[in-house]
């Protein structure tokens, strides 16, 4: 039977195409890896993944909220400079007993950086930030607004 007339029974699953592709896009990163600029003149690192970040906002101040699981307080590493918020960090890989075999791995683990511009309300010098069960926040203070005084000027 010439493939004109043949019959395909199989039914199309583009998901699995998708899947597919990003198989592939993801050996592709792997062979070199994904490199991301902290800043201008700083040095480029290497992510493996990036944890979630929810931001909000009261009337006095920022709130930056990341899940960082599986890692301790001594590896995430908050730091602001140029009104750049930077949380860097690395989550390990657990240990695995000698006779696991794993059939299904999701998890991601090595370095991450996140980066975020701040507003021009920031008060970076008042930044605090806390790490409790696997969770950052991130409190950027909002600077008291300047008032601005209206004075006649006088022409010479």
């Amino acid at each position: 039977m010439s493939q004109l007339t043949k019959k395909d029974t199989r039914t199309w699953d583009p998901f699995a195409e998708l899947k597919e592709m990003s198989e592939r896009l993801n050996r592709a990163f792997a062979l070199s890896p994904f490199v991301h600029s902290v800043g201008e003149g700083q040095r480029l690192a290497n992510i493996d993944w990036s944890p979630s970040v929810n931001i909000s906002e009261t009337d006095k101040a920022y709130m930056i909220r990341a899940d960082v699981p599986e890692t301790t307080r001594e590896d995430v590493k908050v730091s602001c400079d140029k009104g750049v918020l930077t949380i860097e960090g690395e989550r390990k890989q657990q240990k695995t007993e000698d006779n696991e075999r794993f059939h299904r791995v999701e998890s991601s683990y090595g370095r991450f950086v996140r980066t975020f511009a701040l507003p021009d309300d920031a008060d970076e010098s008042a930044i605090e930030a806390t790490y409790k069960d696997g969770g950052l926040t991130v409190r950027v203070p909002k600077a008291p607004a300047k008032q601005i005084k209206s004075r006649q000027i006088k022409v010479g």
